[in-house]
């Protein structure tokens, strides 16, 4: 299997990921971005920013970057031309969305071209949301570790990445619009049903309890 990038690609997931790196900073730290208008901005809260971006890159900057980058490696397996494409108009919406203190992230998507049948096109649908599954159980394994051996950063980083990858898988799933979910009920109820009762499920209980 022989997956590449063109250079726009390249350039569309790079630009993406820091986007949602300062749309999820911003909307972490509203209180210390709102701070900043209107003053002089100090060292400390410079500070706090600059850890809050490095947390966000590396929690639901990876969760995006492994969910795309599923979808077009399953695409490729099954023989598609498949390209990621950013959309430039959602990436500014969610940035400004975390400015104003809500989340927001719809940066682009993986499109594909070539025959294909419902399954294969269930397949790649579902490929995105596993991938962020496995991921919160990496991201809850190094918070649960990290806690045992007292590592505060490193257990925010597995808690915020546990808590973000089950947002990305539960509200994929959702059989709505152009998310995932829809292409996989379209394949099979029954597989989406059971991959959406737990992921959707998960997501509700991480913010509930």
């Amino acid at each position: 299997m022989d997956i590449r990038f063109s250079r726009r690609e390249r350039r569309d997931l790079a630009v993406a990921w820091v986007a949602l790196g300062v749309a999820f900073t911003a909307f972490y730290f509203n209180g210390v971005v709102r701070s900043l208008f209107g003053g002089i901005p100090s060292t400390g809260a410079l500070s706090i920013l600059g850890v809050g971006f490095v947390l966000s890159m590396l929690t639901a900057g990876i969760g995006f970057l492994l969910h795309e980058l599923a979808h077009k490696v399953v695409a490729v397996h099954y023989g598609q031309l498949a390209e990621f494409r950013a959309d430039y108009s959602m990436l500014f919406l969610a940035v400004m969305a975390g400015l104003a203190g809500f989340l927001f992230a719809a940066p682009g998507a993986v499109y594909h071209r070539g025959r294909i049948t419902a399954r294969e096109q269930g397949l790649i649908a579902l490929a995105g949301p596993v991938v962020n599954v496995a991921l919160v159980a990496v991201f809850a394994g190094i918070w649960i570790g990290a806690e045992a051996i007292g590592l505060s950063l490193l257990g925010t980083i597995g808690y915020l990445g546990a808590i973000i990858n089950a947002l990305l898988a539960g509200f994929n799933m959702l059989p709505f619009g152009p998310l995932d979910g829809k292409k996989v009920m379209r394949w099979s109820r029954p597989v989406w049903a059971g991959c959406a009762v737990p992921t959707i499920g998960g997501t509700i209980a991480f913010f509930v309890l």
